[in-house]
């Protein structure tokens, strides 16, 4: 059974993180979630436990650190000055559990809307219940405080222009809304709200088998799909025990990387529209759909593939693959030259991005930054290298790092990485293992055709897994992969079934949107859109 690496009493969470983090240097705050074990099959001492999970400087270890609550109180300890994260960390578990965190400075709802009533990730929390926001929130409530602590008076409040950039503004993805106040035409102060682009990711998958929950995984960053479809299969075959075959490891690490490319394109070419250069777009957005092409010849979809399988893929390379793929990456390769013989020694563009949004490598750490995002800040760290899977340590590439954090930077860094993602596409594709692309495994995969129609055991195993799903064995499990965007996480809690009692996903873009607010404050208006362009939200990510 899988277990959490340490399980403490409520009362030590504070000191015990507290000693992890300046002793065991455990200086990144993954995520924090909670579990509702009201109709899990086996006794536990209260209702409720919440889950921290945390990860070394060298991203090397992790470490997940479970304490159940008091049913009486609801109540732990805020580890807000321990880690920034924690801000929207506890906000999310408080909106979603009802859990309450004591020193929290502003422990209100962060998914959803300031008129909805009860938590949804309860298990007894009725999920056909519609409820409508039907008023506005004006957020003053999060400013006039923020801007009080600023040093700010009443009397200063009536001098500021408040001002919304966004949901409208078609840099913030129809649903983030950042509420700023003005002094001139510099922000002096930021406050944000996610929106409303509810999936119910995390829910749904309270109702689906493991193998059903694939095609949610597409809604996460569909940007770049396939890298949620393997991190996704990746934790389960983990927490099942599975190896899978070494064909099967190099094609995701083929699709995956090509995965990375399409969102670094998708990134820097919207970039460089807020920037006023629609002629960048152009050039850099052709291969991207040329890419496209290819997934839906592969797959089946452009956009939403659901190419994964828990135990391997469910196509194996077509005829013609690796030629199809040569000329995707030189239209790639061509489509970066062209794009930075247009910006390079472009003085209007490095006035708009050199300086510009800059994350300090800090704050970046304790903010739980992850990615393009904290190497550009002059973080080397990348999963692919320092905790390295599916044999990325034979691979020769290097980890693209940034020394000021600021826009320019950002979009440099996923410029050279298309280029590094390019090469270990190629060294993959030359060291292409023969054989198969699924594990035998009667209890995993499904059986063949032939299997089905021609014997009982066939026909019933398919009838079993497809009906009761995949049985992983009881227990949590934490498994996290190099998406596009950073760390993509997944927190399994099974109960032993079919279908997982719990899963949480720890996704890269809702902590840096959290940080964002203060990364845009002293800057201009005008460097807001720029800034936000560049750190490459994906919206899918922020509510799941």
């Amino acid at each position: 059974m899988h277990k959490p690496d340490m399980l403490i009493d409520a009362s030590e969470i504070k000191s015990t993180i507290s000693r992890l983090k300046d002793e065991e240097d455990y200086t990144l705050l993954l995520d924090i979630t909670a579990v509702d074990y009201s109709v899990f099959p086996d006794i536990t001492p209260s209702r409720f436990a919440v889950i921290y999970i945390l990860r070394t400087s060298d991203f090397k270890k992790h470490l997940t650190i479970k304490a159940f609550v008091d049913d009486n109180t609801l109540e732990v300890d805020s580890i807000i000055d321990l880690y920034f994260a924690a801000d929207w960390g506890e906000r999310e578990v408080f909106d979603q559990y009802g859990i309450k965190f004591k020193g929290h400075p502003n422990l209100k709802r962060v998914l959803n809307h300031h008129q909805f009533v009860g938590h949804p990730l309860r298990k007894d929390y009725e999920i056909t219940k519609g409820q409508i926001c039907t008023e506005t929130e004006d957020l003053m409530d999060e400013m006039t405080p923020l801007l009080k602590s600023k040093g700010y008076k009443d009397s200063d409040l009536e001098d500021l222009m408040m001002l919304n950039i966004g949901p409208s503004h078609p840099a913030s993805h129809g649903t983030i809304r950042n509420f700023v106040a003005m002094e001139g035409e510099t922000i002096t102060a930021c406050v944000t709200e996610i929106g409303y682009l509810h999936r119910g990711f995390e829910k749904s998958c309270e109702n689906h088998n493991y193998s059903q929950i694939i095609p949610y995984t597409d809604r996460l960053n569909y940007c770049s799909a396939m890298l949620n479809n393997i991190g996704y299969s990746k934790a389960v075959e983990d927490m099942l025990g599975v190896d899978i075959t070494p064909r099967a490891k190099m094609i995701r690490i083929v699709i995956g990387e090509l995965s990375r490319i399409t969102d670094h394109l998708v990134c820097n070419s919207a970039n460089m529209v807020d920037l006023g250069g629609l002629t960048n777009f152009w050039y850099i957005f052709a291969p991207r759909d040329k890419a496209y092409n290819l997934f839906s010849k592969l797959t089946g979809a452009r956009l939403t593939n659901s190419y994964t399988r828990i135990g391997g893929l469910e196509f194996d390379l077509y005829d013609g693959f690796e030629a199809d793929l040569e000329d995707v990456l030189k239209d790639v390769e061509k489509a970066i030259v062209d794009s930075l013989s247009l910006v390079e020694h472009n003085k209007i563009f490095h006035d708009r991005t050199q300086d510009v949004g800059i994350i300090e490598s800090e704050f970046a750490i304790s903010a739980g930054i992850t990615g393009v995002n904290l190497r550009a800040a002059g973080v080397a760290r990348d999963l692919r290298k320092d905790n390295p899977y599916y044999g990325y340590e034979n691979f020769d590439f290097d980890v693209v790092v940034g020394s000021h954090g600021d826009v320019y930077d950002r979009i440099m860094c996923r410029f050279e990485e298309m280029t590094q993602s390019i090469r270990i596409i190629r060294q993959a594709m030359k060291n292409m293992p023969d054989g198969a692309i699924n594990v035998e495994h009667p209890a995993i995969f499904l059986p063949s055709k032939d299997a089905v129609y021609g014997n009982i055991e066939g026909l019933m195993n398919q009838f079993k897994l497809t009906f009761e799903g995949i049985k992983v064995p009881k227990g949590e499990f934490y498994s996290a992969t190099e998406a596009g965007n950073g760390e993509l996480g997944f927190h399994i809690t099974s109960d032993g079934s079919g279908t997982p009692y719990k899963i949480k996903c720890r996704p890269p873009c809702y902590y840096a949107l959290g940080a964002y607010a203060r990364i845009v404050e002293g800057n201009m208006l005008a460097d807001a859109v720029v800034t936000m362009a560049s750190m490459n939200f994906i919206a899918g990510e922020f509510d799941r």
